[in-house]
């Protein structure tokens, strides 16, 4: 049965991006698998489709223009939930669509095959999944500094439990968890 994971990587306090929308502050840490394999290439491997904003597919093709470096997911259809038009860069299998996601992921699972879905970059569009029960797994890379603001990791529209399942440190303090997202938590009434 096909999977929507997010796989994502986030600063100790929660940031995807920084208050300017960057990355950058990541940069320090992109030799932090050295002695594993590759957890980015690894998970690709699992992956039959994968899901994003308009905001992470623009960020990576910008990327991809600027270092001249081919699209990274070649052979994989990409689906982007977008509100802009946009066009598809050349050699890039993308589907540029609008909507609820609740009635986009039955042909999302579908061209991901007997793979799973990599719900990349976004914390508006892992929220909206997570929200509307569609989000499986959440696959969290923490990186070992505080932002103190940002794009959040998910905006969800109620508090969501999460059944941790497994934890892996890398070197300079990197860790990966892996959780199983749970139905949204109930609030209790607390008396005083």
């Amino acid at each position: 049965m096909t999977r929507f994971r997010y796989f994502v990587t986030a600063s100790v306090d929660g940031y995807i991006a920084d208050e300017h929308d960057s990355l950058d502050w990541m940069t320090a840490f992109d030799d932090y698998h050295v002695g594993f394999q590759d957890p980015a290439a690894a998970f690709l491997g699992e992956v039959g489709s994968l899901v994003m904003g308009a905001d992470a597919y623009l960020r990576q093709t910008v990327h991809m223009n600027r270092s001249g470096s081919p699209w990274p997911y070649e052979g994989t259809p990409c689906w982007v939930f977008t509100h802009r038009e946009l066009t598809a860069e050349q050699g890039i299998d993308v589907r540029f669509i609008r909507g609820d996601v609740g009635q986009w992921v039955g042909d999302i699972a579908a061209d991901a095959g007997d793979r799973d879905v990599w719900v990349f970059g976004g914390g508006g569009l892992a929220g909206q999944l997570a929200d509307a029960g569609h989000l499986d797994e959440l696959i969290l890379f923490t990186i070992p500094v505080l932002l103190g603001g940002g794009r959040p990791l998910a905006s969800l529209r109620a508090p969501l439990g999460l059944t941790p399942t497994s934890t892996r440190d890398f070197s300079r303090g990197v860790r990966e968890t892996r959780y199983d997202l749970s139905k949204p938590l109930a609030p209790r009434r607390v008396e005083y």
